[in-house]
């Protein structure tokens, strides 16, 4: 696409998008009265505006029928963690069975390292990429220690090249391929949070078990944000937040994924009342008899109104026609985004943003990573001060993620000009 830095050609994308009702949708922050350019999505997505609908709707049944709401209703409680299962199943590209709601993201992490990082005295080691996010860096490093290793020995991160921002795949297979003798666990995220890097799932995790390893993802930015064939690619297990591009609400109700192949398989697990099968789960009889897939690692009573939270917006996802859909949305925002900063650059001969997301449309999602040249917190607070709400890393950089469902190709432009204007008054 020949992209043009004018409001003329925003309008135009706007009007050919036929996603440009879903804005509508969503509940936009306010800033001196007007809507804000919100592109932080990748960070917490926007409130559906049928959200306090949907939680209304259990706040009811629980008024009107007390703990009958369990049984009774148009939404027995009971089942209702399989209205969510069939979307969410598109979403993940995973069979309904190898998915289960449930938590939050690092508890789930917790839980799937479990049944899933069984250490050796000789293959104990676990492969993650550098620079992961620090939840997913404290979890492995409390899990290694509770096994008796010292994390500076097990956990190996790799980083990218001197000089370079993100990973290279042939490093990543080279890593697996070079400490296969020792490795348990490859976990890596799908997305990374702060370069925005959409890792190779597929290739890494075909490599990792080349070497007899079991493959893992935090998909937290990645789920609903990009396809995803986790059953298809064979991904060992996974887990994910929904608060994210998935819209479901600060601390919404997270996810895991274990692939079918490990169904009938023996698992030690952190068990609950609720993972154990379902046809005799009222018997109340001693020993726990998992419930077949996923659902097995469920341990605590489902949160009904995070999952309400969270089906509100998953139906909003059905009705647009699913990831694929939004994808091709993604891509055109992204790369307008990417097209109006280096335009600024170009204008002013010299690199005063630098996007460290990869260039590739097929290796990110939807979020560019900009270290800013000069004072980079002072252009973060000024267009935070000019209603664009985006998100700071330190020490320099601001990531920006024009998400589909709710953002415009005007929003991109808007922030752009404002970009702009910043670098003209300096």
């Amino acid at each position: 696409m020949q992209y043009q830095n004018t409001p003329e050609f925003a309008h135009q994308l706007d009007e050919q998008d036929p996603l440009k009702s879903f804005r509508n949708k969503f509940l936009l922050p306010k800033y001196n009265g007007r809507d804000v350019i919100y592109l932080c999505g990748n960070s917490l997505g926007l409130q559906p505006m049928s959200a306090k609908r949907y939680l209304t709707e259990q706040l009811t049944n629980w008024q009107e029928l007390g703990v009958e709401g369990w049984f009774e209703g148009d939404d027995p409680w009971l089942g209702y963690h399989k209205k969510l299962t069939p979307v969410l199943s598109a979403i993940l590209g995973a069979n309904e069975r190898e998915i289960s709601v449930m938590n939050s993201l690092t508890v789930n992490l917790h839980l799937l390292m479990v049944s899933f990082y069984k250490p050796t005295t000789k293959r104990y080691k676990i492969l993650m990429e550098g620079g992961a996010f620090p939840s997913d860096q404290y979890a492995l490093e409390s899990q290694v220690r509770f096994h008796g290793f010292d994390p500076k020995d097990a956990i190996i991160e790799i980083f990218p090249r001197s000089g370079e921002y993100t990973l290279r795949t042939e490093d990543i297979l080279d890593a697996i391929k070079n400490n296969a003798d020792e490795l348990a666990l490859v976990l890596f995220s799908g997305i990374n949070y702060y370069t925005g890097q959409f890792f190779d799932i597929e290739v890494i995790t075909k490599a990792a078990h080349n070497a007899g390893v079991i493959a893992g993802f935090d998909l937290a930015h990645a789920a609903g944000n990009v396809p995803l064939k986790l059953h298809d690619w064979g991904v060992d297990f996974a887990c994910w937040c929904s608060y994210k591009y998935m819209n479901s609400g600060p601390g919404g109700i997270s996810g895991i994924f274990v692939h079918e192949k490990h169904f009938n398989e023996e698992h030690n697990r952190f068990a609950g009342w609720w993972g154990y099968r379902k046809d005799k789960q009222f018997l109340m009889a001693p020993g726990f008899d998992a419930e077949p897939g996923a659902g097995g690692w469920q341990v605590s009573t489902p949160p009904i109104m995070l999952m309400a939270l969270h089906k509100a917006s998953l139906d909003i996802f059905e009705e647009a026609g699913g990831v694929s859909v939004l994808r091709a949305k993604s891509e055109v925002l992204t790369g307008y985004l990417e097209f109006i900063i280096n335009n600024i650059n170009l204008k002013n001969g010299k690199e005063l943003f630098k996007i460290i997301t990869p260039k590739e449309p097929g290796k990110r999602g939807s979020q560019l990573s900009v270290v800013c040249a000069g004072d980079a917190k002072g252009i973060f607070n000024y267009l935070t001060k000019n209603g664009v709400i985006g998100d700071w890393r330190e020490p320099n950089v601001i990531r920006l993620s024009p998400v589909p469902l709710y953002n415009s190709s005007t929003d991109v432009f808007n922030a752009g000009r404002l970009l702009a204007a910043y670098v003209e008054n300096i």
